[in-house]
């Protein structure tokens, strides 16, 4: 194998390399069957049992809460999107949005198209470059839900706590941040994310909810839309993406193997530290994005004094095996995705090179 590249990609993103190759081995034959797990049936006892397992190890790492329920879905966080209203949005109620960014904005606005939602904190008067604090956050108590999402990938801003909303569900796009620190899900009536950052390839996507908003019977949309109908089903209503959930269950195996997330914590933090220090003592050349209560321990973003020195930066670091580097086509600047599964050794390498590169254009 040749060398790995240092991998910032923002999503899909990097995937631990013990569990590549473990995949690697279990490949085309998977515990003696004979077959891939991607060729056995999903009926199978063989499969079923993987993605029992993955279940059990996403409950088990948020503690064993009782009255939670994880389902595997398809069609990305922005599927969910669009579930989420149509389910738990009844006619007659609101939905409070957290505006915090650009995933947020898209959330609510597929919410509009289903129900009334009002906007329960915004912070674009600041460019989305934090998040708001607990007294922004206009919380109705007559409303089905209130939204937030936790980590924006784009502006690089995160909630370091989460809001309490009392008696209204508090419902949370996990995506870019899921199982990155403990979590208090209990603070939560429902937490989804897309796999392909912290939990595993693209294809699925992860709900964790109380049981009681997942049961609830929701017959004026198509069954597949349902979350009773997948609650019901143990998430085999229909094919599930097989591999993924494979990819999911390993990646959950090696958080287990980190010290679980309080062992994940700590090396993000370490990660995250080393690289906003770096950004802080540059002397000017670096400066954050994000306003520092809310800096992404994920989604480092940053600007240099021009877009000419940005896109120096952007291809010369190219060249040097970094990838990933560049910001949002939507905000420009730089950006450095620095997921569970990116190891120390790579910031450590893009820290060397940062220096460097403000040494010879400074």
């Amino acid at each position: 194998m040749g060398k790995r590249a240092y991998n910032f990609n923002a999503g899909p993103a990097a995937l631990p390399l013990e569990v590549l190759e473990r995949a690697q081995a279990e490949f085309v034959e998977f515990q003696g069957t004979g077959m891939s797990i991607m060729e056995m049936s999903h009926r199978g006892a063989v499969y079923e049992s993987v993605h029992n397992e993955a279940q059990e190890r996403i409950l088990k790492l948020l503690g064993q809460p009782s009255g939670y329920k994880t389902l595997f879905l398809q069609g990305g966080a922005s599927t969910q999107f669009a579930m989420i209203p149509m389910n738990l949005l009844a006619a007659g109620r609101q939905a409070g949005y957290v505006m915090s960014g650009s995933w947020a904005s898209k959330a609510a606005k597929e919410a509009k198209l289903i129900g009334d939602v009002y906007a329960a904190a915004s912070t674009e008067g600041d460019k989305f470059t934090r998040m708001p604090a607990q007294d922004e956050i206009e919380i109705r108590e007559d409303a089905a839900y209130v939204h937030i999402t936790s980590n924006e990938t784009i502006e690089g801003v995160q909630f370091a706590q989460y809001p309490d909303t009392g008696s209204v569900p508090l419902v949370a796009d996990l995506s870019s941040d899921i199982f990155c620190r403990p979590l208090e899900i209990e603070k939560f009536g429902m937490i989804y994310a897309g796999a392909q950052k912290n939990l595993g390839p693209s294809g699925v996507t992860v709900v964790i909810a109380k049981e009681e908003l997942l049961s609830a019977e929701a017959k004026h949309i198509p069954t597949v839309f349902r979350y009773s109908t997948h609650l019901s089903n143990n998430s085999l209503y229909n094919t599930p993406p097989s591999f993924s959930i494979y990819m999911v269950n390993e990646t959950l195996r090696w958080i287990e193997e980190q010290g679980g997330l309080e062992g994940v914590e700590a090396k993000n933090r370490a990660k995250a530290n080393l690289l906003y220090d770096t950004i802080d003592n540059s002397g000017g050349f670096y400066s954050g994005v994000a306003q520092a209560g809310s800096r992404s321990l994920m989604n480092v973003t940053f600007r240099l004094g021009s877009e000419e020195l940005e896109k120096a930066f952007a291809k010369e670091s190219e060249q040097q095996g970094f990838v990933g580097l560049k910001g949002h086509r939507s905000v420009g600047g730089l950006r450095a995705s620095i997921y569970n599964a990116v190891p120390h050794e790579s910031v450590a390498a893009l820290v060397d090179f940062m220096g460097d590169f403000a040494k010879r254009n400074g």
